[in-house]
């Protein structure tokens, strides 16, 4: 495929799954017991997957608690009170809060990229956290013995381990989800802390060669969960700027969702630095609607107007379930979305003759 389409990461779990989640915890069935679910739902992900076409694969996130918390499976010195992230529906997520130094990773995502690297027959993706999500676990009045500086250093060692172990074990590419950019602007206006996100980012993107950083890439949006978002309401104009400092080589934008796609297509276009490859969205997760394959390739060649086709990609706006128990989208509308997404971007390379 000339154009190049990639999933974003997360898709709806089975109900099996979901309920096998809640059995575990409580006790009711066993690790075993539970890992031969997450094998099921790990084998059907990616089998349908395939059948879409996609090019590259994902684990569809199916045994992560969370896009963002997957590393604190295991450690024990959180307390559960933490960052509140508000949504536009009135409903919220909430962080841990870190009690202790120092901070480790519980599990690395290599866990989840070795596991689907057995099932699939393609190139596989794996989706990590960024840094600058986690350094929200980081309390406003501190941590005794244990200061802010040391907890940042010691975060961005963890991150630098969680993407180097994806790419040593031979991931097509890895994603850093950075959905608290756009929310970043709703906290703090003065992009105060959106930069300092950026220079955390960097700090351990900077730790890779530039042929690595060829296959690391960054994927922000306005937050997906339960048919709602956090931060849509942020103009995608002061985000983008600062965004493209990331120094990563690939961009996965949510496109499709905004008012005047148009619009943020040339701020893309104008912010850019060249060899930054840009992968929009023309799939809307949280739209009930199945766009048709004819809309997708009318958002592609509306793309390549204004950015041209020379690394350009496309992809869904966001995971269709970052949390395991968000259940607002079907698997099988998901799986529909894709196939939209995968054919919509044939017919436009079609059209384009690349």
């Amino acid at each position: 495929m000339a154009i190049p389409t990639e999933s974003i990461g997360s898709i709806p779990r089975p109900d099996y799954l979901i309920a096998g989640m809640s059995e575990l915890a409580d006790g009711k069935i066993d690790a075993k017991e539970f890992a031969a679910l997450s094998d099921r739902a790990l084998d059907d992900t990616i089998e349908r997957l395939t059948a879409t076409g996609s090019p590259v694969l994902t684990d569809g996130e199916q045994t992560k608690p969370s896009f963002a918390t997957y590393p604190l499976q295991g450690i024990d010195n959180l307390a559960p009170d933490g960052a509140v992230i508000p949504f536009a529906d009135g409903h919220t997520r909430q962080l841990p809060r870190l009690t202790a130094g120092p901070f480790r990773y519980g599990t690395f995502a290599v866990s989840y990229l070795d596991k689907a690297k057995t099932v699939a027959s393609g190139p596989v993706k794996q989706p990590v956290i960024a840094p600058s999500a986690l350094s929200l676990l980081y309390p406003a009045d501190g941590v005794p013995g244990y200061p802010r500086e040391e907890f940042l250093a010691d975060l961005a060692g963890e991150a630098e381990s969680d993407i180097r172990q994806c790419l040593d074990a031979g991931a097509a590419s890895v994603q850093l989800d950075f959905t608290e950019g756009r929310l970043s602007l709703k906290l703090d206006p003065s992009k105060g802390l959106l930069r300092g996100f950026v220079e955390l980012n960097n700090t351990v993107l900077d730790r890779f060669s530039d042929e690595d950083r060829a296959r690391i890439g960054v994927h922000t949006c306005p937050g997906g969960d339960q048919d709602s978002a956090h931060s849509l309401d942020v103009d995608y104009a002061d985000l983008l700027p600062d965004l493209f400092e990331l120094h990563a080589g690939t961009f996965y934008l949510q496109l499709a969702s905004e008012p005047d796609r148009r619009r943020v297509l040339e701020i893309i276009r104008d912010n850019r630095k060249p060899g930054q490859r840009v992968f929009v969205g023309v799939v809307d997760p949280i739209d009930p609607r199945v766009e048709t394959a004819e809309e997708v390739r009318d958002r592609v060649l509306e793309a390549v107007d204004v950015l041209g086709a020379d690394g350009l990609g496309t992809c869904d706006d966001c995971g269709f379930a970052p949390f395991a128990d968000d259940v607002s989208t079907s698997r099988d509308t998901a799986f529909a979305k894709i196939t939209a997404r995968v054919e919509g971007t044939r017919l436009a390379g079609e059209q384009l003759g690349v």
